[in-house]
């Protein structure tokens, strides 16, 4: 076993407290970002229904909000998860149908990894009273791999935030 050790002198020093500037200056930056997209977020109609959401806070909400978009222009909830690319590929040829299909991946990753974010959160907070996560403890029961799992929580949270954002703006 080896163990490192840095240069104890001035310039190893200035280095690091240097780097550590930088950090702080970053940090606070992504801080000061962060503030004013919840402000202008905070402006739209569907925030505090988004914000309600399991799994959502001030950072993920206007993210999703930011990259969705308008929910209106689209016509059905499924489009909507085809835009987020968490919708299940089509696999026949004839008579053949396959019963495990894959996601397209079509359409946003920001989307899906902001989805994949809160499907995260849904699982390190079990909020036994959420639907989506019901689904998602379903679909872990069964055995289901990873992301088989995350991916029809994402879509079936995708379903609910249309019908959900799409009643309120009607």
């Amino acid at each position: 076993m080896t163990v490192t050790t840095a240069p104890k002198n001035e310039t190893f020093k200035l280095i690091i407290r240097s780097a550590v500037e930088q950090l702080n200056a970053i940090s606070h930056s992504v801080e000061l970002i962060r503030t004013e997209m919840n402000k202008l977020a905070s402006m739209l109609p569907e925030y505090e229904i988004v914000l309600s959401m399991c799994g959502v806070g001030k950072s993920l909400g206007p993210q999703l909000i930011a990259e969705i978009g308008d929910v209106t222009r689209f016509k059905k909830r499924n489009s909507l998860s085809a835009f987020a690319g968490v919708d299940p590929s089509v696999n026949q040829s004839g008579s053949f149908e396959t019963l495990h299909n894959r996601t397209t991946k079509h359409g946003s990753p920001v989307l899906r990894k902001t989805l994949f974010m809160v499907m995260s959160v849904l699982l390190q907070t079990s909020p036994e009273d959420d639907i989506v996560y019901q689904f998602l403890d379903k679909k872990r029961s069964e055995g289901k791999p990873y992301y088989v799992y995350m991916t029809a929580r994402a879509n079936k949270f995708l379903r609910i935030y249309y019908g959900k954002i799409k009643s309120q703006l009607s």
